[in-house]
């Protein structure tokens, strides 16, 4: 009997291999040998931005064996050129929407690693077509734009990752237990800082035009912006000081910085928001007034209502050189956060710090953090940021915990782009009078400001022709 099964067994295995080779059947991956991953069981990508933080994302993205890069998407070769190299085989395109029209059957999931102003497009686009979709922080430019792709990854039932890999580390998770553990108590004041920005702000948008280089397609960057002629001083890095593009040194720090704590402590939305800015000086006694730029260096405090009896907290900025006062449990030598900036959560009971995406948490004082040893109850991610995305959309919608899906980062990064709506009101200028210079209370559920009309504007703004962006 044995012998007949075997028999049987050997006649299904030679079939199934022959009709695989005529292209008609994938063969599983018991019979291909541990280790295989059946291209049924692979995920296809299409990454929208292919060079800089784009090309480094898919690089990580391919270091999972499921992960296959099959479409890639820049407006400029230039950018474009090493990935194509690395991946030679896939298909190339400009524009994002003729790459969703034309691949859109072939692709799996989608990663956006563009210049800000495009990241909310070119994600809702795809999420429409249930692709579903990592997108680089922040995750949008606007508030507004947070709060649509919030909603659009349970309305499509899409996996959605933001790319603040720090929300994966060791770091984070450890001080989410230390909190969990009540070694601080109730967070009443949250301080972080930044070094940046590294590119320049406050001296105002480059002027003047100049020739578009031939790799460029101008148009395409500028994509859903309103138009504005092309200027070097933009690409491929300037943008970031810009708020036309980019959304400044909160923008581009606040996620990797502010996730911890707002990670750690449970924070909602803000309900109010004031600043302080510097742009720099034109000639002496004379401030310079850049309205298109980001400050030089500012100061953000935003104050989070407290959930179910607990206390408000607030959350304090600081960045372009500035930093908060030192905690007086932190010894003289010992360095506060790290090169890049930091945060220091200040509880009812304690007090816990950490660098840049959560690196290096501790206690304070720092020997407290050897004195303590509370249970693990924080999942750990030993795959990384990139895999844990990967294999959540292998698993499907719903089915892996991932640390920084949507419903998690949209929150967080409407908070941090309150921080922007602030700033910019900041320069709003009526006659001699800076009347955006007050404190401006927020309407979460309705976005709006509800004490200073003309901040609205930075909440939600209008789109190009051929970007539409609706849910």
């Amino acid at each position: 009997m044995k012998k007949k099964q075997d028999q049987n067994s050997r006649r299904k295995f030679i079939k199934n291999v022959s009709v695989a080779a005529t292209g008609f059947f994938i063969v599983p991956r018991h019979v291909l040998g541990k280790g295989f991953i059946a291209p049924s069981d692979k995920l296809n990508i299409a990454g929208i931005g292919a060079g800089g933080k784009g090309a480094s994302d898919l690089s990580e993205f391919s270091k999972s064996p499921a992960a296959n890069v099959i479409v890639l998407c820049d407006v400029d070769d230039r950018s474009a050129a090493n990935s194509r190299k690395r991946f030679p085989n896939a298909k190339y395109y400009k524009d994002f929407r003729e790459m969703l029209a034309k691949e859109g059957k072939n692709i799996d999931a989608v990663s956006v690693s563009t210049p800000d102003h495009t990241h909310a497009v070119a994600a809702l686009a795809a999420m429409q077509m249930g692709k579903h979709v990592y997108v680089q922080k922040p995750m949008t430019h606007d508030i507004y734009e947070a709060r649509i792709l919030t909603q659009a990854a349970k309305k499509y039932k899409v996996v959605t990752q933001m790319g603040n890999q720090g929300a994966s580390f060791d770091g984070v998770k450890k001080m989410q237990d230390w909190y969990k553990a009540g070694l601080i108590g109730d967070a009443i004041d949250i301080r972080c800082w930044t070094n940046r920005p590294v590119w320049p702000q406050g001296f105002g948008k480059p002027t003047g035009k100049e020739e578009v280089p031939p790799e460029l397609d101008w148009n395409l960057w500028l994509g859903p912006t309103a138009w504005e002629e092309y200027h070097k001083g933009f690409v491929p890095f300037n943008w970031r000081g810009y708020p036309s593009f980019g959304t400044g040194s909160l923008g581009d720090m606040g996620c990797h910085i502010i996730d911890p704590a707002f990670k750690t402590t449970g924070l909602g939305y803000p309900s109010e928001v004031e600043c302080s800015a510097v742009d720099l000086y034109e000639q002496m006694w004379n401030p310079a007034y850049h309205p298109d730029s980001f400050p030089a260096a500012s100061s953000l405090k935003l104050k989070f209502p407290g959930k179910n009896g607990k206390p408000d907290c607030i959350l304090h900025w600081v960045d372009g050189g500035l930093l908060p006062d030192r905690p007086e449990e932190l010894l003289p030598n010992e360095l506060m956060g790290d090169d890049g900036g930091g945060a220091i959560i200040t509880g009812t009971k304690g007090k816990m710090m950490c660098g840049t995406y959560g690196n290096n948490a501790i206690l304070l004082p720092t020997e407290r953090s050897k004195e303590v040893n509370v249970p693990q109850v924080t999942k750990r991610v030993p795959e990384g940021h990139y895999i844990q995305w990967v294999n959540a959309c292998i698993a499907g919608y719903g089915k892996n915990e991932l640390s920084s899906s949507f419903d998690y980062a949209g929150p967080l990064t409407e908070s941090i782009l309150m921080g922007n709506l602030a700033l910019r009101s900041w320069n709003i200028k009526e006659g001699k009078n800076f009347p955006g210079r007050k404190k401006l209370l927020w309407d979460a559920e309705n976005m709006k400001i509800t004490n200073y009309d003309p901040a609205n504007q930075f909440v939600r703004r209008t789109y190009r022709d051929g970007y539409k962006f609706e849910l």
